[in-house]
């Protein structure tokens, strides 16, 4: 945009010394919307990757949602709870979650539909200042006054164990069982459902052939083991 409002001969230093250029004037840009809502600075808005949604953070602290077609755009919900200057926010590429960070030195997980703090993570001494979500893997990085870190919100690695040949896992509600030798995977016996917990890690037992699932809950106390005998014929296609 300031290159052409120069010589076409001009070189770099002279674009960084023009100033008073209305970069915005009428021809460059047009103002489609302006979205009034936060009391103090907004430092960071960013779009929704498919839908028509705004997410923004500013120096009230608040985390605001807008939805914009193309005549208007209007303020739909807020986040209340960082307690210093929101620095960043965006919204999860798959899952309706919004993450946000700030000077506060945490970095909060919103629930979109529910408006409420699902997850926290803090630092003890430093402010963070900006996130970035990986395209297409569940990554996210975050960088703070003393570097920066990459984080998952949630573990994928499933509950398995390995004797001798077979492989052991957990996966959809059903225990699994790979044969390293013929790379046969089947599912063995279904397991039953009512932990909202994921089955945390498995241990194998070729004695009795059975296995003791564990779940961790977020209050480690409410953490539960179930322990399962494993069919000898199991039909794969209809497991118990």
């Amino acid at each position: 945009l300031r290159k052409k409002n120069l010589s076409p001969g001009a070189v770099e230093s002279d674009v960084r010394g023009i100033t008073g250029v209305d970069l915005f004037g009428t021809t460059d840009a047009v103002v489609k919307h302006v979205l009034e809502g936060h009391d103090r600075g907004v430092n960071w808005a960013a779009f929704h990757p498919t839908m028509p949604l705004i997410v923004s953070g500013a120096d009230d602290r608040q985390v605001k949602i807008w939805r914009m077609n193309e005549s208007k755009a209007w303020e739909v919900d807020t986040c209340r709870g960082h307690y210093n200057n929101v620095s960043c926010a965006v919204f999860h590429p798959r899952q309706e979650l919004i993450l946000s960070n700030s000077e506060d030195k945490s970095i909060r997980v919103w629930d979109m539909s529910k408006r409420t703090g699902v997850q926290t993570f803090r630092r003890d001494h430093d402010r963070f200042w900006v996130l970035a979500a990986h395209p297409n893997l569940n990554l996210f990085a975050a960088g703070h006054d003393g570097g920066m870190i990459v984080f998952k919100l949630e573990r994928e690695r499933p509950a398995y164990a390995v004797h001798g040949n077979m492989l052991y896992y957990v996966k959809d509600r059903f225990l699994r069982q790979l044969d390293f030798n013929s790379s046969k995977d089947v599912a063995v016996m279904q397991l039953r459902s009512g932990s909202k917990f994921p089955v945390f890690n498995m241990s194998y037992n070729p004695a009795e052939n059975a296995v003791l699932l564990c779940t961790r809950a977020s209050n480690l106390e409410n953490s539960t083991y179930d322990l399962y005998t494993i069919p000898k014929d199991a039909d794969s296609q209809n497991p118990d």
